[in-house]
């Protein structure tokens, strides 16, 4: 009996986990894309692209998590402040609402630059955002999604609002 019962948890598990992968199959595995879009820090408005890479898995049928790494820079200058170079790394969640379409979140870390007058300095801080991954085909998304970034030492926050295309391998 004792088998038969473990033979049957067996089972449900090996079909299962194919279920799990086939509801979120677009949304997982190995991602790399680019983003652009608009951004604004201090009351200055500009423009911001980057790269990213990430790596996602099904967690259940339909919710999906995972981790993103991301290397950007903006085109904001304000009065000899030059902010550049912007690296985050951040954990993702999301919601499969339809076979093309996920939902997610994100929250993690953010390194950026600053220059004043030939100084420079790096702020950390807390990145935080959602937004929508469309599943063009198989390999291929676009993405649109809002990011707010707080500062340490009460030095205000970038929001951005950024597109992206990107492949999953």
């Amino acid at each position: 009996m004792k088998t038969v019962i473990f033979a049957a948890i067996a089972a449900a598990t090996a079909v299962s986990a194919p279920a799990f992968a086939q509801d979120a199959a677009p949304f997982t595995g190995p991602r790399a894309g680019v983003t652009m879009g608009y951004d604004k820090i201090g009351g200055e408005d500009g423009f911001a692209y980057g790269v990213t890479a990430g790596y996602d898995l099904a967690l259940a049928p339909r919710i999906v998590g995972g981790v993103e790494v991301s290397l950007g820079d903006t085109t904001v200058d304000d009065s000899g402040l030059d902010v550049s170079r912007d690296i985050a790394a951040s954990l993702r969640a999301g919601y499969v609402v339809t076979p093309r379409v996920l939902a997610f979140g994100k929250v993690g870390y953010a390194s950026t630059r600053f220059e004043f007058d030939g100084d420079g300095a790096g702020l950390e801080g807390v990145r935080y955002g959602g937004g929508l991954e469309f599943a063009a085909t198989p390999n291929t998304y676009i993405s649109a999604e809002y990011q707010r970034t707080e500062y340490e030492q009460n030095v205000g926050g970038r929001d951005a609002a950024m597109v992206g295309v990107g492949f999953r391998f």
